[in-house]
């Protein structure tokens, strides 16, 4: 069942765009960054900012997910940690590596903590390691990740 404040938000975002059909035909998914709702709320504020233009998870992840892996023009309702809808942005663009792949360019539009790979690094192994033993798996330098980057189209 959709909540009724997503979907309200859902179709005044339609209200300003004119290809608002074509976009209501392509539907959305809602769902908020991060494990808790604290982190959900501080993530979703920097993608308002447009300070986070990136994000990044497991592919594990999404083999457990009620919402499909991002893709090329996927429209997605970014929630807070109240389930507050915050924006709506669209993935333009999506690489799959392996963790210790992942460079300094992305790790700076994650936009997160002073941007650096190193702090990236930092904090991405322990959201991992929070998040994958529940799933079965344990983090590893080799793990498949999803590199997913968007832009904002409505706030």
């Amino acid at each position: 069942m959709v909540d009724a404040r997503v979907h309200d938000y859902w179709l005044r975002f339609l209200s300003t765009r004119e290809d608002g059909a074509n976009l209501q035909s392509r539907g959305y998914v809602a769902e908020s960054f991060g494990d808790s709702p604290e982190m959900a709320s501080e993530l979703a504020t920097l993608i308002v900012a447009g300070v986070k233009t990136a994000t990044c998870s497991s592919v594990w992840e999404w083999d457990n997910a009620a919402n499909p892996m991002p893709r090329d023009g996927l429209l997605t309702v970014v929630l807070d940690g109240a389930g507050t809808p915050r924006c709506i942005i669209e993935t333009v663009r999506v690489e799959t590596a392996t963790f210790e792949a992942v460079g300094a360019e992305f790790a700076h539009a994650e936009g997160e903590g002073d941007r650096s790979l190193g702090y990236w690094r930092r904090v991405h192994w322990d959201y991992f390691s929070r998040v994958l033993p529940k799933l079965g798996h344990e983090p590893s330098f080799t793990m498949p990740v999803v590199c997913e980057h968007f832009r904002v189209l409505y706030r």
